[in-house]
């Protein structure tokens, strides 16, 4: 059964739409025994989904999609408002206490238009941690993105080395850098032995809110 494991509640201020009661209800509904939130740089929802995932008999996975700064999460340069995305994963319940531990750092050290994480903080709390290369804002697409093919696969190179457990996440959208991005990762996961996984990149819960999603 399919689990999705990139799922953005309405804790991702302005953008995710999800409110969490109707979010596990929907699960239920499809027949998911599991079920993760990856929020932008925050675990507000945390607690909130936990509790109505288990009640509803559903394994809740809890994430964040958290920010990277190009260089140090101390740099205020103009440039490190274009962060890249990266999606955490806890597996445990020592990934679930370093995940705490990133989030918090991000906004107390590494705040600069959003909560901020560097490559320092990701090796030093990795432990019990799954990554998973995110979307289109991740480094390693956007690296393939632009064509930057070697940077790509020392970026993909990186994260394998810093994580247990690291997979490239392709998705399927109708977003039309997607297919380039997917073969990309698809050349870089046979290349370097990374395994892919499939997630949706969820914001709402129904098709029929797309219109809405827009509008917020």
């Amino acid at each position: 059964m399919f689990t999705h494991l990139h799922v953005h509640t309405e804790y991702s201020l302005l953008d995710g739409m999800c409110r969490i009661p109707q979010l596990v209800e929907r699960a239920k509904e499809m027949g998911m025994d599991s079920l993760a939130i990856t929020d932008h740089g925050v675990m507000y929802g945390a607690i909130q989904f936990y509790l109505a995932a288990k009640e509803a008999g559903i394994k809740p996975i809890i994430g964040c999609e958290v920010y990277i700064a190009q260089d140090s999460r101390f740099s205020r340069d103009a440039n490190e408002r274009n962060r890249s995305h990266l999606v955490l994963l806890a597996k445990n319940q020592t990934g679930y206490r370093n995940l705490i531990q990133l989030t918090a750092k991000a906004h107390l050290e590494g705040f600069y238009y959003r909560p901020r994480l560097d490559k320092e903080l990701l090796q030093q709390y990795h432990q019990g941690l799954i990554a998973l290369s995110a979307c289109v804002g991740g480094e390693v697409p956007h690296l393939i993105l632009g064509g930057r093919l070697d940077e790509a696969k020392q970026a993909a190179l990186w994260y394998k080395q810093a994580f247990d457990d690291f997979y490239l996440e392709i998705q399927r959208q109708p977003i039309p850098e997607l297919e380039q991005i997917n073969q990309g990762l698809i050349a870089l996961s046979n290349e370097l032995d990374i395994p892919l996984v499939a997630t949706n990149d969820v914001h709402y819960i129904n098709q029929e809110d797309a219109s809405a999603h827009d509008l917020l």
